[in-house]
């Protein structure tokens, strides 16, 4: 069904599983890069110029601003949004701290927690959430698969996108306890 060892732990002794405190400390290191960058992009891009290349091709830095959410989603609903991105965020923080977890589920929440926080702390003081990360070879991908470009994105953005990818990539590897090799003596 999917890979227990990561979502049970591998070991009676705990051995697999990190601090308490670690989620919260990376959690907030990620949540303050995320506001750095934001504050970096507000200070030195300027909303409606060219992209500027970083990678050409396949980074840039390009500033605008999300009221919604991917692909402007729910457009204006900013402040309701940024509650629900905070709820989530400290949920988990709360259900690892509550419930600590293996090494790999807990990076892989964390993440998603600091993009969830990042994000809010956006839409709760601004109204809206600042991007600024642009990758042309997305948008190529996406143009060719349904004719828009990939949004612009964040710090935050890549967090949830990252550590979600590496969850759903988890939960499709074979379990370690039921393979034939784990039932050999």
């Amino acid at each position: 069904m999917g890979p227990s060892f990561i979502l049970r732990g591998v070991s009676r002794t705990g051995r697999s599983r990190l601090p308490v405190w670690f989620p919260i400390v990376l959690a907030g290191l990620l949540i303050v890069a995320d506001q750095a960058l934001k504050a970096w992009a507000l200070a030195n891009l300027k909303f409606g110029e060219s992209p500027i290349p970083v990678i050409p091709g396949l980074l840039d830095w390009v500033l605008t601003f999300n009221t919604g959410a991917a692909w402007s989603m729910f457009s204006g609903s900013a402040k309701i949004l940024a509650v629900g991105r905070l709820l989530v965020g400290l949920g988990i923080l709360v259900y690892l701290y509550v419930r600590p977890q293996p090494r790999f589920l807990t990076v892989v929440l964390s993440m998603i927690s600091a993009g969830a926080i990042g994000n809010a702390i956006d839409g709760i003081l601004k109204g809206q959430v600042t991007d600024m990360i642009h990758a042309p070879f997305l948008s190529a991908i996406t143009r060719l698969i349904n004719g828009s470009s990939f949004p612009i994105f964040n710090l935050a953005d890549s967090c949830v996108v990252i550590g979600t990818i590496l969850l759903l990539v988890a939960s499709l590897l074979p379990d370690k306890k039921s393979s034939p090799a784990a039932r050999q003596p």
